[in-house]
């Protein structure tokens, strides 16, 4: 939770902080580095103004925080085990919160939370996929609750950060996530003991080789990496151009005042906590006919270009008008429901059918789809400024129909890999 606080404490500002402050002329010159950042990428993308410059960041960050994990699973697999790699993540994200209160170490406080997020990712998964035996079937439930407890921390982030960095000043919202990373790195030392034994001493190579079933199963993994990545790039435009949707196209009032940027960001794990209890039952109640954990990806990304599609109609109907802050709700409504159905099973999926001796490196692995989709994220965001907005959001919906037309499509091939 408190690390999921820490991140979308982040995620909440970090776009509006480098919009309407960082990267304004007169305080872009005080971020070390940032003119050699700029350059290089200017270098490959042409001209970027500060919108898209600050798009080209925010996709830079949010991907290789979600790149990282397969070095994080590598150290803990080989080295230091799960326990101690969570630890050292956890302290590196808390001094690169910190190091977000001056904006001189700008770059550099983005380094520390990159490197500490792979670290601690892929480890605290792979401990919940370790509490459960192979073939059990509540183990696609019991990452929907663990679920909850990360968005419980997305939820109050936009809220506490947002609000401090949008009323009292940004660097107040960066140092909340930091107390909030310090908090959770705390919590966890003191429940270590409850904790699933590390399992790398425990799960040799045979002879340093795979199977051929462990290979399958790699392949296949590495094949839907593709469609996952295509989901995560529609998917992280919350913190990027919908946040500037919130911002510059929404008509925020409500009950005599009005809605503050940053909280529509809570939107979505509040909704993720509220809707998972139904999921669950949904899919208790579905018994045998319970779609596959494959399936369920598919799933989540149908639903997920079915949110982008309510922003088609948003920007259609609004025309030169503020878009009511409802079609946003409606928006966060649906594209929770495909997050429930794709997230937390795709993290399932990979603790049946990893081999053992690589569990958390390719947990890391399966992670760096969000790396490719936050990449490109900021690379789709780039079009925000130059496209009619209802001509953006129907890109993003193509996009992700295409991701769920390739899951289905890779079904049957990789029926005996992916059987769960």
């Amino acid at each position: 939770m408190w690390e999921r606080f820490s991140y979308y404490g982040m995620r909440a500002l970090l776009v509006l902080y480098m919009v309407k402050y960082l990267l304004v002329p007169q305080y872009a010159g005080d971020v070390v580095g940032l003119a050699y950042f700029k350059s290089a990428l200017e270098s490959v993308f042409g001209p970027l103004p500060p919108q898209p410059l600050a798009s080209q960041i925010y996709g830079f960050y949010t991907g290789l925080v979600y790149l990282t994990p397969i070095l994080g699973g590598l150290l803990a697999d080989r080295v230091l085990g799960q326990r101690r790699t969570v630890i050292v993540g956890a302290a590196l994200m808390a001094i690169g919160h910190f190091m977000m209160a001056f904006e001189q170490s700008f770059l550099f406080a983005l380094g520390f939370l990159i490197l500490g997020n792979g670290a601690f990712k892929p480890n605290i998964s792979t401990q919940v996929g370790l509490l459960y035996p192979r073939g059990d079937r509540r183990r696609d439930r019991a990452f929907s609750i663990f679920y909850v407890g990360i968005n419980l921390g997305a939820f109050l982030a936009p809220l506490i950060c947002g609000t401090l960095g949008e009323v009292i000043g940004w660097h107040y919202g960066f140092a909340a996530a930091g107390v909030g990373m310090t908090l959770g790195l705390v919590i966890y030392l003191a429940a270590t003991p409850h904790l699933p034994v590390d399992a790398f001493a425990a799960r040799p190579l045979p002879d340093g080789r795979l199977d051929r079933s462990a290979w399958q199963s790699i392949i296949a993994l590495l094949l839907l990496f593709v469609p996952a990545s295509l989901f995560w790039a529609t998917y992280e435009q919350q913190g990027n151009t919908i946040a500037l949707w919130a911002d510059q196209f929404t008509d925020r009032r409500f009950l005599g005042g009005e809605i503050p940027v940053t909280w529509f960001q809570a939107f979505n794990p509040f909704m993720i906590f509220a809707f998972t209890p139904f999921v669950i039952a949904l899919w208790r109640h579905q018994g045998k006919n319970e779609p596959s954990t494959v399936g369920k990806l598919a799933i989540g990304c149908a639903i997920n270009a079915l949110a982008y599609l309510i922003m088609v109609v948003a920007a259609w109907s609004a025309g030169t008008e503020k878009a009511s802050w409802l079609w946003l709700f409606a928006f966060f409504a649906v594209i929770t429901i495909g997050e429930l159905y794709l997230s937390p099973t795709s993290l399932s999926l990979v603790t049946k059918i990893a081999p053992k001796a690589l569990l958390s490196m390719m947990m890391g692995v399966w992670l760096a789809t969000s790396f490719a989709g936050g990449f490109l994220a900021g690379y789709l965001g780039t079009f925000w400024s130059s496209m009619e907005k209802a001509n953006f959001f129907l890109m993003l919906t193509v996009i992700s129909a295409i991701s769920a037309i390739v899951i289905v499509l890779l079904r049957r091939p990789l029926r005996s890999a992916l059987s769960d």
